[in-house]
This record gives structure tokens, C-alpha cells and sequence, in this order.
């Protein structure tokens, strides 16, 4: 079953463009892998989560700063489809 990855930011801090960009990113690499991305705006100032479901992937508090999009394309692809070949983006390689 395809999983939904949440991108919750906190409006105030201007980071929804960030949000945006990082689903297109993330669209354009797993569209037929992920049933699609959703933007939530958090009442929470300072809050930027990825995650799949339940499993956060990425805490900006917790890191200490964004994640890189090579990072978080690695992070989804190892959850979402495991052999998937990302290409520049591939640690692996």
C-alpha cells in the first residue's frame, strides 16, 4: 500500500516555499511510489517534521538544521521502496 509523507512547517518562520519545494522534489522522484505529500501548516512555531505515516523522518529541532534533499530522498526511498535506484542522489553510488 502507498504511504502519504507529511511535510509539517511552521508558517510563521516563512518556511511554507521550503515545504513546497521539498514535495515537488520529493513528487517528482516517488510519484508512483507514494500516494502523495501533504502540506501542514503547524500551530507550533520553529516546526518543520517529515514523516511517513506515524514514523517522523526528519525533526528540524531535533537535527539542528533542514535536511538536504539528497538526505531526505534517501531517508523516503528507504521506507517507501528500498530498491529504488535515486541516481546522483544515491548514497550508493
Amino acid at each position: 500500500m502507498k504511504k502519504t509523507i507529511y511535510i509539517e512547517y511552521c508558517p510563521q518562520c516563512g518556511w511554507m516555499l521550503r515545504a513546497a519545494y521539498m514535495a515537488q522534489e520529493i513528487l517528482t522522484t516517488f510519484a508512483a511510489d507514494v500516494k502523495g505529500v501533504l502540506l501542514l501548516p503547524s500551530e507550533t512555531t520553529g516546526r518543520y517534521t517529515i514523516s511517513i505515516e506515524d514514523a517522523i523522518l526528519f525533526d528540524r529541532k531535533t537535527e539542528g538544521r533542514f535536511p538536504e534533499i539528497k538526505e531526505l530522498k534517501q531517508l523516503i526511498r528507504d521506507i517507501v521502496c528500498p530498491g529504488k535506484d535515486l541516481g546522483h542522489s544515491d548514497k550508493r553510488k
